[in-house]
């Protein structure tokens, strides 16, 4: 008995061996029906062999997979020869919506998972950490009928280079998402690194010699394009906007995806690892300000200051004590008054001598009872923290929410005065978060907080506001409720106010201060889903954060339940009823249905935030894509 072995077939070879239809197909892809017996020999006819075809691959639109195994018998993957497959290139052109609303069209690999093809995408665009990026289906205004929007092709860049194929032996071709072997190119007029961006595009319009064209700020959309945007007006409207991300751990082809089509490139995961403009802005001159240098000055002869203390004291002297007891943590105390809301009360804050150790607040009556038992105390682990300030009306409010058995206790605190208001609340986000005041981070949270509210105050003399020569244009800078509260002159004026507290600042530096209070709002980072909780009679909303999960009332958007990613055991997601199910250390297990949205989406929001946490500091660190999709691709 001769037994015989199957060759292995080349790529070309492989859909050599199908016969094509009758009819002629598009120039873009040849649909193929297969045959029981297949002519071995390539077929002249059937293929243009002057042209490149490395890039083609087969298509099975029934089952929506992609062929790239070609060492795969047909067999192999159950098709039929009734199966019709398609032989299409695996690169085609996505336009992307950027924030700002302009378009990009960008050759994408429709064969690559979305997590790979983003990556590639962020590459071009030399923007880093593209974990933390994904793409986003169009919003559809749910009042307006279908319509094919037309988009302005005069707003598109049609961004023309090598293809980001994945061993395609290009020096930027991506091994990995941070490559510790890419060899670095240098320009040869300054001699200083070229980015990806500028060696793909040279002297495209999208770089024009200068690789830092997409960090440089664009014209603000026009009123018409505003008005065409949709605009959700509850966090409903946002809840199903969410149900549009593609799947991470999926191809683009295997969603549907079609060529040319509209896609959003936007911020999924709302943790950031790393914000320093030296390394996100391409092509920009290092800070190198005297602060700069003075704070690292300052930092060595602190850490001089603490060694020569140390060195004294084990020699049994006296030391300066400058900097104090490092074991010792930090404390608060001081008039701070309270209020904890009930069902039918009028009552309004009453005043305690408030003491704040570790992670817990307590209340006494006076300053003198501080040493007796206090007649409220607050463990701030786990809590909600939201700010309530208005600088005009000199209102410096803290809400926690604090977590108890049976959802969450209401508290609010009012200080007197700004500084007050910034150590405190400082040391609440902190403590929610099980940190205390001897963390590092606490100094630079106090000032992030004085500065942030320092850029709230308006300019007592109206005639000191220099004018600016652009033309403002409330309608591109506000909500419309603004717009009908107040007329185009009052905002306009204020807006001119608030920009003489970031006028003598760096575009730079503005943006990081933007984005810093941004990150300061109370609804940063909150991705919301609809869901109907185990035992709940009614859907609610589910928030995901990068720390937490948050049950919400769905109309008041009020937390009425928190549970930290720190205190989770695992999660688990049954596909068939859509249910997630969250177990925690010391809590009762979280259950809830997802409605209106794939389980999947949620799923991967969970997975994704846990991956993250684990990121290290070394920025030359790859990261471990097999652990990302085993976090969020679940079983289907």
């Amino acid at each position: 008995m001769v037994s015989h072995k199957q060759p292995r077939l080349s790529r070309a070879q492989y859909a050599s061996s199908l016969i094509a239809l009758t009819s002629p197909p598009p120039s873009s892809c040849r649909t193929f029906f297969c045959a029981p017996k297949c002519d071995p020999l390539p077929r002249r006819d059937i293929f243009d062999v002057k042209k490149d075809w490395s890039d083609h691959a087969l298509w099975w639109e029934k089952k929506k997979t992609w062929l790239l195994k070609t060492h795969w018998t047909l067999d192999k993957y159950g098709i039929q020869a009734d199966a019709r497959l398609l032989f299409t290139p695996q690169h085609k052109l996505l336009r992307l919506q950027l924030p700002n609303m302009k378009h990009m069209k960008v050759k994408v690999n429709f064969s690559d998972r979305v997590f790979k093809a983003v990556s590639d995408i962020c590459k071009t665009f030399n923007i880093r950490h593209p974990e933390e990026l994904s793409l986003l289906r169009k919003p559809r205004d749910p009042k307006k009928k279908k319509k094919k929007l037309e988009e302005a092709e005069e707003d598109d860049l049609e961004l023309e280079g090598p293809l980001l194929t994945p061993g395609s032996g290009s020096i930027y071709s991506s091994p990995g998402l941070y490559s510790k072997t890419m060899t670095p190119t240098y320009d040869s007029r300054d001699g200083s690194p070229l980015s990806p961006t500028s060696a793909w595009f040279g002297d495209s319009p999208l770089s024009e010699g200068n690789p830092s064209i997409l960090a440089v700020s664009q014209p603000i959309s026009s009123p018409d394009i505003l008005v065409k945007l949709y605009k959700p007006q509850s966090l409903l409207d946002k809840a199903k906007i969410n149900q549009g991300w593609l799947d991470s751990s999926r191809s683009l082809m295997e969603q549907d995806v079609k060529e040319n089509e509209v896609l959003l490139l936007r911020f999924k995961y709302h943790s950031f690892f790393d914000l320093n403009p030296k390394y996100h802005i391409n092509k920009l001159s290092i800070m190198s300000s005297d602060n700069h240098m003075n704070n690292s000055e300052k930092e060595v002869d602190e850490v001089d200051a603490a060694l020569s203390d140390l060195e004294i004291t084990l020699e049994g002297g006296k030391t300066s004590n400058t900097l104090g007891d490092i074991t010792s943590i930090p404390e608060l105390a001081d008039y701070v008054k309270v209020f904890k809301p009930k069902k039918l009360t009028l009552k309004g804050y009453k005043q305690y001598w408030c003491t704040f150790k570790d992670i817990t607040i307590s209340c006494y009556k006076s300053k003198e009872e501080a040493h007796g038992t206090p007649a409220h105390q607050m463990n701030l682990r786990g809590c909600e923290v939201t700010p309530d300030v208005n600088i005009s009306g000199q209102k410096f409010n803290i809400k926690l929410l604090i977590p108890v058995a049976d959802g969450m206790n209401e508290i609010w605190l009012r200080c007197d005065t700004e500084k007050q208001y910034a150590h405190w609340m400082a040391a609440c986000r902190l403590a929610s978060k099980g940190k205390t005041m001897a963390d590092s981070s606490y100094n630079l949270e106090v000032q992030n907080i004085l500065s942030f509210l320092k850029m709230q105050h308006m300019n007592p003399d109206p005639q000191f506001i220099e004018p600016i020569t652009t033309d403002i244009n409330p309608e591109c800078l506000v909500s419309p409720r603004y717009l009908k509260k107040y007329k185009n002159k009052q905002i306009s004026a204020r807006i001119l106010e608030a920009h003489q507290n970031v006028a003598q600042m760096s575009l730079i530096e503005a943006k990081m201060r933007f984005i810093q209070a941004w990150q300061s709002l109370p609804e940063f980072g909150i991705t919301h889903f609809l869901a109907k909780f185990q035992g709940g009679k009614r859907e609610e909303l589910i928030g995901i954060t990068y720390n937490r999960l948050i049950r919400m009332d769905a109309g008041t958007g009020d937390a009425i339940k928190t549970w930290r990613f720190s205190n989770m055991k695992q999660w688990n997601v049954n596909w068939e009823i859509k249910q997630v199910t969250v177990e925690f250390a010391d809590e009762p297990s979280l259950a809830f249905i997802c409605a209106e949205v794939d389980c999947k989406v949620v799923h991967e929001f969970i997975g994704g935030y846990i991956f993250l946490s684990t990121r290290a500091k070394d920025q030359n660190e790859s990261l471990d894509e097999e652990m990302f999709y085993k976090l969020t691709s679940g079983w289907v």
